[in-house]
């Protein structure tokens, strides 16, 4: 049986006797009177109080549910409310998911600094919630988190291969890791370009497991992730606020991992292949530069225009090897670009996809399950931006163009598997703002929707 998350108490549990109501009103039934009316309270989304009873004690908790309620906002009272047991005056659908809801919202990094004094609310499962999976849920975003929260001095590209490798053992997958100048003799020029700089020790390599591949009746899926465990900007180099945040640039590969771990942990019918790119676009005599022609394991010449365009570099090699494996659908996760986070802000993720069915079932699942996605266009007219007067391609796209997010995800279906659906999401992978549930730093975006849009399709 698998482990429960810590938050989450059974209902037959003894402890669930005692737990203390949550309560959610909107306006309409908002108290005129009484402790919830002196301290402002008016069912307005995100407003809470805590309500005494006679003895001064917790008596209740009364949430705002606004207009139109939103079980994800339970999030929030994993870190507003004190120490305790409570239970949730929900039911149903609305009950379950806002109980996932406030799971997520427990997250903590606590790796490099005591967080026991925070304060750990517990909360009593409503009827119907599937405990075990659930945990595993929250567990795969804990571990997206974890590995972007952590900094590039100890999340190298050893340590997503170690994370990668623990996974696979886990599931019986088979698992291979292609590192340093083997890369040149495997056919991955353009990862090791991009990784070459680096200390050797943090030498670039591309990651693979395969699981189930045995079973040649399933479907296969690919997942690539971009993990560029820091990223200098390379020659072109990032100035320093722009630099400060580049330990997350691995997010793509937490992502990846992340989503391949829960399809594993639910054994869905099908056969995965999982890629991810681990190089540091670091700075040294070895560097590649502005001007380069690049290989890649397509085929197509690349010509750099800047290296701090690398993560598109490194997927277009991750991405031409999950062609070979023929998928019916890939997804490819990537902090690819500050133009998304532009045209979108941090908090969603452009979805990009010429397949209109894959796109409607992302969308859906991102919905449902409170994980948002935004499909943008791949814009035939800004292909040509792309176009190299000595290679075939370019990294960085004409200034004309402008739409940075849709040029790359452009140059990435240049490389994409021609068999089946693709789609390609340009998260970012971080919480600018700190909010109660939310704090600020990691953040994983697009996997919960992935997984229950792949649930959904190969549905046992």
């Amino acid at each position: 049986m698998s482990a429960l998350h810590p938050a989450l108490i059974p209902a037959d549990a003894a402890e669930a006797a005692t737990a203390i109501p949550v309560r959610f009103i909107g306006p309409e039934a908002a108290p005129d009177a009484g402790w919830a009316a002196l301290n402002g309270f008016a069912g307005k989304p995100g407003q809470w109080t805590l309500v005494p009873g006679a003895d001064g004690a917790l008596d209740h908790v009364l949430v705002g549910r606004g207009d139109r309620f939103d079980p994800f906002s339970a999030r929030a009272l994993a870190g507003r409310l004190p120490t305790g047991i409570y239970r949730l005056d929900l039911d149903g659908a609305e009950a379950e998911r806002a109980a996932l809801a406030f799971a997520l919202g427990t997250y903590v990094f606590d790796r490099y600094k005591d967080r026991s004094d925070r304060p750990r609310p517990r909360l009593v499962a409503p009827p119907g919630l599937d405990l075990e999976e659930t945990a595993r849920i929250v567990a795969a975003c804990d571990l997206g988190r974890e590995m972007i929260d952590t900094p590039a001095a100890d999340m190298g590209p050893l340590q997503i291969e170690t994370i990668a490798r623990e996974i696979a053992e886990a599931h019986g997958a088979a698992f291979t890791v292609t590192t340093g100048d083997a890369l040149l003799e495997a056919n991955y020029p353009a990862v090791h370009a991009v990784g070459r700089a680096a200390a050797p020790h943090r030498a670039p390599r591309l990651i693979e497991i395969g699981w189930n591949l045995d079973r040649t009746d399933a479907p296969l899926v690919a997942l690539v992730g971009k993990g560029v465990v820091f990223d200098t900007g390379g020659l072109d180099l990032k100035a320093a606020a722009g630099m400060r945040l580049m330990k997350k640039d691995m997010g793509g590969a937490a992502h990846a991992l992340a989503l391949a771990r829960l399809v594993m942990q639910a054994d869905l019918p099908v056969r995965l292949v999982v890629l991810v790119a681990a190089v540091e676009n670091a700075v040294s005599g070895d560097a590649f530069r502005p001007g380069d022609i690049l290989n890649s394991r397509k085929g197509l010449t690349i010509e750099v225009g800047n290296t701090d365009a690398e993560g598109r570099l490194i997927l277009a090699d991750a991405l031409a090897r999950a062609g070979e494996h023929t998928p019916e659908l890939t997804l490819d996760y990537a902090t690819l670009t500050g133009a998304a986070r532009i045209a979108l802000g941090p908090e969603l993720p452009p979805l990009y996809t010429d397949d209109e069915a894959l796109a409607e079932g992302l969308l859906a699942a991102g919905r449902e399950v409170g994980d948002p996605l935004w499909r943008m266009p791949l814009w035939p007219g800004y292909r040509s931006s792309l176009d190299s007067e000595i290679a075939d391609v370019r990294n960085d796209s004409a200034a004309w163009a402008q739409a940075g997010s849709i040029t790359a995800a452009l140059f990435l279906q240049r490389f994409a598997p021609q068999t089946g659906a693709w789609a390609h999401m340009d998260v970012f992978g971080w919480n600018p703002k700190a909010a109660p549930g939310r704090p600020e730093g990691a953040e994983v975006y697009g996997v919960r929707a992935a997984y229950r849009y792949l649930k959904a399709r190969y549905a046992c």
